[in-house]
Formats: structure tokens, sequence, C-alpha cells
């Protein structure tokens, strides 16, 4: 496979995937008549052999080809996809029976309402899809096609129809018939499939007319024959690539690249456009000419075809951020913006040249198009070395042959691709005396007898949170190129791009001459977006629109201390339209600090990016802080296995409230008179408890969620979910045997005879509560508050970004500490009744007392055994659904203990025990006597 990266363009959309023939004006059964009146003059019909058909490999080699559509009615351009589906040999040799399907991306080519919904619009209405809002893109027309195709005429003829549903009004047919002109022999010259889309006039209502469209496509025959690069190659190997300036480097063969030359452009390769000097007084710049509105910044390389013989024919598609169209791009070309090209594997100079010609005479129709002025050059090359001012092994030129002053002349552009990591590329450190003098202290400092990351671990790779002077926050991402003279193994750049090559998680030996000591030489890659309407420090241009930038730095690591310092270099011109090659700043330090592999819970990577230029200079920068919330790998894996633990314990514990649940429900089955003098509030608290979480997370009991967990914990994420599903499960089995005692008591209630009196001290215990209740909440918003207002802007960015506790979270811990106290409103309304029944099981309250309690004693043990790594990964005893700390964690289980001990005592003794003598009421409940019969009178 290749080793390239791909733009991948989608699977282009068959008719038959969507059965809009069954409503069809033109089908199968009646195409012929509609046949005779587009076709019958250009391609007689024939009757077919047999009912066998061709094998659609043959039709794909010939037919199957990517459009631009084009109408001088509607003044655009979109794309179109062509795909045969069954081929039948009829009586006429050559001719073939055919049908197919031709998809137009956007209507609006065809001069109708683009933004109209078709006959899917019904599925839209009917189904709702949760998830982001995107903008509705163009409508499309979908044609089932049915014709003949000549080969020796190099003819296609066909009729059709699309469904059509305008304003909401009536489903209307368009009707079609198709005209292409596709090449016999394929060559430079006679490559290009032309054609026009024409609407059938229908003479009922149902029939839509539309706009003529011209269609322009690129054969993909594998019978292309190779005539321009073979002719401008010349003896030497070089002919007219002369101009080619190799600088001496030297590239790799396609031996070391470990492919061959169609699997190593397999992918759409994108390249960046850097410009000479002369560019800034010449107009003589642009390769799509000085009449173009468009300065291309990004030229794709699309591979259309590839011989065994070291031969290419690519499609040269040039843009920049102002004229990326999807469907353009992905789908087809436009023959303003594109080159066509023919190239050949030089293995003396390990090189590709390409000889590329223009798309001519397009304006007025894309049937006139065809292929001229092939005085383009382009040469690729594949680095053997790497440096921090020469990023990418992929480099290249690309210019005319033409002289200057004549009309298509262009001054020659440099090409640079993406930084990737491919066999047998090499690092080369060229900044290694400016790290000397800027960082003496990392080189001579001595360890502390802590530990920190190996320089080969994937701890190396963190994420990024970058503030500038003024405030403004941007995130990023981190991660080694090269350590010392090889290449990082977790590196995210190797691990996308390496296909078909076998990489093994272990490090090759690191080279004595890059290592001394526990230092080691290394390079990195920072890249971070700055987001719309923000001017950061580094790029604080006028200029506010997204913008990537990008910093590569090589330095020296310190194992025995953690302190990596860096010189970098990174291109002030990344936004800018006009890019200059060898235009960068490489007078940047980066300083990084890593926390030890032990580190308390807080440590945080940190560090610095600073300009080494004078404040008057143009490209001086104010100091940038850097931060991670990264975690190491290490943390990582004892988080998952705590993880894992902890929903065990939730599990069992919910698992345990369900038994005490059962048990109550059974000693009020057994005693159903003691129903009544359970409080009501008290089940009220427990099945709110109960309930809100399940409703907070109902949706994760039929859909997964992705968040941070995900992200952070990677593939274990998805196997957590579904435990953390398991356990709702049993919290609703929980929630529904609560709410069943619950609606028992509330029934015999308002059964009971005493009911008055009941309630009478029910709503006492209500009006003592909920005044308690109330001060508590308040109290946790003033604590929320206060936090909030001594925390800088900085930390609440932070905290907002990372783990944010919102005054939601504040509310769900104070939530927490009233389940905790759950007994309360038990022992007020004993206490006012002055009741010595015994409603509530003594494992009832009591095994829900530990339930509540033992998170409490473990988040103790886990505060001794198990750093604080990840908040947002604890399952059992939650930060966020209760108050923990050590204090917190010593109160709440001795105040659940004394609740549960009241309880118990006044079950036994009366509600009043709890209080002295003098305080207490007399019973306004009638003792039960034993009832005496008349014989005993």
């Amino acid at each position: 496979m290749g080793i390239l990266p791909e733009i991948h363009a989608p699977h282009s959309y068959s008719p038959q995937h969507y059965p809009i023939h069954l409503l069809s004006r033109i089908t199968i059964a009646n195409f012929e008549e509609f046949y005779a009146e587009g076709c019958g003059q250009i391609l007689p019909m024939s009757a077919q052999i047999s009912e066998q058909s061709t094998p659609t490999s043959n039709l794909t080699q010939s037919l199957v080809a990517y459009f631009s559509a084009s109408s001088p009615a509607s003044n655009s351009l979109t794309a179109a996809t062509f795909q045969p589906q069954r081929a039948v040999r009829t009586e006429t040799p050559g001719l073939i029976k055919l049908s197919g399907g031709l998809v137009v991306m956007d209507t609006g080519v065809m001069g109708l309402n683009s933004m109209n919904s078709t006959v899917r619009r019904g599925l839209r209405r009917t189904f709702r899809v949760r998830g982001p809002r995107f903008p509705a893109g163009p409508m499309r027309a979908r044609f089932s096609l049915f014709g003949y195709w000549s080969q020796p005429k190099g003819k296609l003829c066909m009729v059709g129809s699309s469904l059509f549903h305008e304003n909401g009004g009536t489903l209307k047919s368009l009707d079609a018939v198709l005209n292409l002109n596709i090449p016999v022999k394929l060559s430079i010259n006679d490559s290009l499939i032309t054609g026009v889309l024409d609407s059938l006039s229908g003479k009922d209502a149902m029939s839509q007319h539309f706009a003529s469209v011209s269609l322009l496509g690129l054969s993909r025959n594998s019978d292309y024959e190779y005539t321009l690069i073979g002719k401008e190659s010349g003896d030497n190997g070089k002919g007219n690539f002369s101009e080619f300036d190799d600088k001496s480097t030297e590239n790799l063969s396609l031996e070391n690249l470990q492919q061959d030359l169609c699997s190593l452009f397999r992918w759409n390769t994108p390249f960046s456009l850097e410009y000479g000097s002369a560019c800034e007084t010449s107009a003589n710049c642009n390769p799509l000419g000085n009449d173009s509105q468009l300065l291309p910044t990004v030229v794709v390389l699309w591979k259309l075809q590839c011989s065994n013989q070291g031969k290419l024919l690519m499609l040269l598609k040039f843009r920049n951020t102002s004229n990326f169209y999807y469907n353009v791009d992905y789908y087809g070309f436009d023959p303003s913006t594109s080159f066509i090209g023919e190239g050949e594997w030089n293995g003396k100079e390990n090189r590709l040249c390409l000889n590329a010609c223009r798309f001519l005479n397009f304006s007025d129709s894309l049937v006139g198009t065809f292929v001229g002025d092939c005085s383009i050059k382009l040469c690729l090359g594949f680095s053997a070395t790497i440096s921090v001012r020469s990023r990418s092994p992929f480099w290249g030129q690309i210019w005319s042959s033409k002289m200057q002053g004549d009309p298509g002349f262009f001054h020659k552009a440099h090409l640079r691709g993406p930084v990737l990591a491919l066999p047998m590329v090499k690092y080369k450190y060229t900044m290694m005396d400016l790290v000397g003098g800027s960082c003496p202290n990392v080189q001579n400092a001595k360890g502390k007898g802590k530990t920190y990351p190996s320089w080969s671990s994937r701890d190396m790779m963190f994420d990024l949170t970058v503030k500038d002077s003024k405030g403004s926050v941007v995130r990023g991402y981190s991660t080694p190129l090269f350590v010392g003279d090889q290449q990082y193994q977790w590196s995210y750049y190797g691990a996308r791009y390496y296909r078909g090559i076998n990489r093994t998680v272990t490090m090759m030996p690191i080279h004595s001459n890059a290592t001394l000591g526990t230092l080691q030489n290394i390079s990195y890659s920072m890249s971070f977006s700055v987001p719309a309407n923000i001017k950061f420090g580094i790029a604080g241009r006028e200029d506010l629109s997204p913008r990537s930038l990008e910093i590569f730095a090589e330095g020296v690591y310190n194992q025995d201390t953690g302190s990596l310092c860096m010189i970098g270099c990174w291109d002030p011109q990344s936004n800018l339209t006009l890019k200059r090659s060898n235009a960068l700043d490489c007078e940047v330090q980066v300083s990084v600090q890593f926390p030890s592999l032990d580190a308390k819970s807080g440590e945080k990577i940190k560090g610095s990016i600073k300009s080494l230029r004078k404040k008057s200079d143009p490209l001086y920068f104010d100091q940038l802080e850097v931060s991670s919330d990264s975690i190491y790998y290490g943390q990582a894996v004892e988080s998952i296995w705590r993880m894992d633990l902890e929903i065990v314990m939730v599990l069992v514990s919910n698992s345990f409230l369900c038994i005490f649940l059962g048990l109550q429900l059974l000693h009020v089955k057994k005693h159903p008179e003691m129903l009544p003098f359970i409080s009501i509030l008290m089940l009220v608290v427990l099945t709110l408890g109960l309930m809100i979480p399940l409703l907070l997370n109902f949706e994760a009991l039929f859909k997964g969620n992705t968040n941070q967990k995900n992200v952070v914990l990677g593939s274990a994420g998805g196997w957590l979910e579904v435990k953390e599903v398991i356990v709702r499960v049993v919290t609703m089995v929980a929630f529904l045997l609560q709410l069943r005692l619950l609606q028992l008591t509330w029934s015999t209630r308002n059964s009971e005879e005493t009911r008055e009196s009941l309630w009478g001290s029910e709503r006492k215990a209500l009006y003592l509560s909920l005044p308690m209740y109330l001060v508590g909440g308040l109290i946790t918003l003033f604590i929320y508050l206060w936090k909030n207002s001594h925390s800088g802007p900085r930390n609440r960015l932070w905290l907002h970004q990372y783990q944010h506790i919102s005054l939601w979270e504040y509310l769900k811990s104070y939530a927490g500490l009233v389940m905790d106290g759950f007994l309360l409103p038990q022992i007020l309304f004993n206490l006012f009744f002055d009741s010595r029944e015994k409603p509530l099981a003594s494992s009832f309250y009591m095994g829900t007392t530990i339930v509540r309690l033992l998170p409490h004693a473990y988040d103790l043990l886990r505060a001794h055994i198990s750093p604080q790594y990840l908040d947002m990964s604890y399952i059992y005893a939650n930060h966020r659904m209760d108050f923990y700390s050590t204090a917190w964690d010593v109160v709440i289980p001795l105040a659940g203990l004394l609740f549960a001990a009241l309880v118990y005592l006044q079950q036994r003794f009366g509600g009043g025990c709890i209080l002295p003598k003098r305080f207490r009421v007399r019973s306004s409940v009638y003792e039960k006597v034993p009832s005496i019969g008349n014989d005993e009178l």
C-alpha cells in the first residue's frame, strides 16, 4: 500500500442504491420510445444477442469517470459521476446495450433550485437524527439511464429519468438524454470524455424541463499510451527537466522507500506551494496564469493511471482556502485550476518528473475543451534527511519551460509535502550550537533522585495549552519526531502514514553520537490551532481568520531532571496567500519541564515558548506559557485498573441496596401496620437520589456517549461504558423497589384513622428539614462563588476546558450529602410523633447507611494508595457526586452512624428518648390493648 497521506474520494453514488426507478417515467421496459426521440439519429437501436451481460470490469475500465458539469444558463460548475451497471451485446458489432446511473452533484447547474429536497425529504421528516447540525448541501439529481454504446465510434447515447421535488410542490420527473464522446485510443491529447446532458421535452405536467449541461470527464482506461513523457526525457535521463535544482540532495530510491511507484502515489497527495522572491515584484508567478483570480497555495497530485514501467498519468489540482469546493474537489475537477500530465520515475536520479499540460477552450462550454500548452514541468524528490528547516522528505519544484515574457510563463515555485516519517529517512541536527548556548542549565543539571519519563517512551507526547501575554489561550498537540538518530516509535506522524509497513514497538538502539549519558538529542513538532477572531501572540497579525501554527524544534532532553530545551522554527507566513520559500523564523526557544513519574496530583507539564530576537524585530513576540493536562501512560493504565475495580464496587453496592430494599418490603409485608410510621420525606429523598442520576444518564442505556474518558483512556473507554450501563440497569431495579416502598407507604398513610396525627408530624419534620436543606444549599452556592472569585482568568479558563467544577457539580455534591443523611427526616418524624413502632427493618437502615458511607472510607484509602490523576475517571466515591476530603471522609461516616444509632434507640425506647425528660412530649398515639370478650366479662 502507499505511504503518502490521502485525501479520500468518497464512493460514487450509484442510482442502484436508491430505488427511484420504481417511480421514474423512463424505465427499462419503456425506454425505447424515448430513445428513438433523443438518440435515434446518433446510435440506432439493435436487438440484443442474449440476456447474458458483459463483465462489469470491462465497462468500469472504459466508462467509469469523474466529470465536471457546467451550464451557461447557471454560470456554475459542479461534479458528476457516471457508473455503468449492466451491458448486453447486440447484433451490431461493437454496439452494446447499456444501463447505468449518472449523478449530478448540484441541480443548480441545471437551472433548478439546488437547495431543494427530493423524494428523500420524507425520510428526513420521519427520522430525526441527533447530532451536530450542518448546513444543508446542494441537491443532487440521480438519473437511471438506458441506451447504447458504440465502442468503435466512441459514442454513447442514453435516456432516463430522475425525480425532482421543487419548493414542496408536486413531485416531477427530469427526463434526460445523455450524449458522450469517448476516446477510442487514449493518449495525453485524447484523454477527455466530453458530452451533454439535455432535457427531453415532456408533453405532460409531470415532466420538468432543465437547462442543458455540458460534461467534461477524464477516462481511466488502463490502455493509455504515454506519448508525452517519452519525447521529453532525452537520452541522458534529464531532457527538459535539467532546470530542476536538486541542491545536491541525496534522494531515496524506491527500494529505500519499500514501495513501487504505483503504491507510492496511491493516495491523493497535497503539496504546499512556496514562491520565490521574484514574485514580490513580478506578476509572472501564478501557474494558472496572470488572468486567474486564484493564487494557489496547494497543489494536489491525483493519480489517474500508473504502469509497471514507472510511468504515471496525473491530474494536478490547484487550490487555496477560498476555492475548496467539496463536490468539485472530491468528485471532479475544475479545468481552470487543473493540469494533466505524464510522469516517469528516474531511477538514476531517484526522482519523479512530470510534463503537464493545460486544459484550453472551456470558457463557453466544456464540450470544446482540449489539452494543450504542455510547457509545465514538475519534479519531486524524496530526501534521505530532514532537518528543522527542511521538515518534509517530500519536496519538489514546478516551473514553465517557456521564455520569460511568453504567454503562460511563470517563475519557478517550490513544493513542500506533508511532514511524515518514512523508512530510511534520517534526521540531521543543525541547531545544536544554539541549543548549547541557550540551554546550559539543562545540559549541566543533575538529578535529585526522582524518575522522569524515558526519551523513547510514549510519555514524551502531550497535548498543549498555550497562553499568550494578553490571556488568549489556544490548544494543540506535541510529539517527538526523532530521538537521537532514530524515528520516534510512537510518533503521530509515523503511525498515521506507515501503510503496509510493519511497525514494531521495540525501539532501535540509540546511536552513541547522539547520546551523552542521560542527555538525549531530540526533535519535536508542536502544533496548535488559533480560532477565528483571536489575535494570538505568535501570530498577532490583523488577519483574524482561523489558522494552524506549527513549531519544529530540536534540542536536548535531560532524563535525570525531566528538562527539555530546544531551538525551533515556525513559519510567520502560515496563513498568507503568497508564501515565500525559506522564510522561517528559527530564533525560537522552547523549554518544557516534565513532572516525575511518581508526581503528586496536580503536577503537570509546564514550559514556555519565547523569541530570541530583539523587541524591535518585526518577528519578535512575547513569551508564551505552555502547560499540559496529559497524564503518563502508566498513570492511565492505573486509572483504567482502578475504574474497573470501582465499577465492580458500584455494582456490588447497588446490588446490596436492592437486597436491603427487598428486606424492607418483606418486613412491611409481614407487618403492614408499620407502613404509616415510615417518613414520606425520607422515602422521597431516597427515591430522588436514585431517579435523578438515572434521568441524567438515561441515554447511556441505549446509546454509548463518547466523552473525555474515551479521549484520554483510548479503546478501554468502550468497555467501561458497557460496564456503566450494567450499573445503571441495577440502579434502575433499586429505583423501582424504592418507588414501590414509597407507593405502599403513601397509600397506607392515607387510609389510616390516625392519618391527621401522622401527617401533622410529617409536616413538622418537613418544616424543620426544609430550612436546613435550603441553608446548606445557600452555603454551597456561597462557597462556589467565593472559589471562582479568587481564581484568576487563566485558572478559570483552564478549569473550564479541563476538569471544571460548575455550580451544577457543587449542587450534585450537596445532594450526595443530603443522601448520606437520609435518616434525618425519619428521626424528626419519630421525635414529633413519639412512636415506639419499628417501621424500618434494621437490615434496611443499617445496610443503606453502610452502603452510603463505604465510599468515604474507600476515598480515604484511595488517597493514600492511588494519586489523583484523572478526576473524571472516578466512578465509585466520585468527587462530583458527594463531598470528599480527609475531613468529610471522617465527619460524614460518624454522622451517618450516629443517625442509625438514633433510629435504633427511637424504635426501641420511643421517638422522644433522645431528648432530655423535661423536653419530651406525651405521645398522641393510643396504645393498643387486648380486646375483652363477653365471656370474660
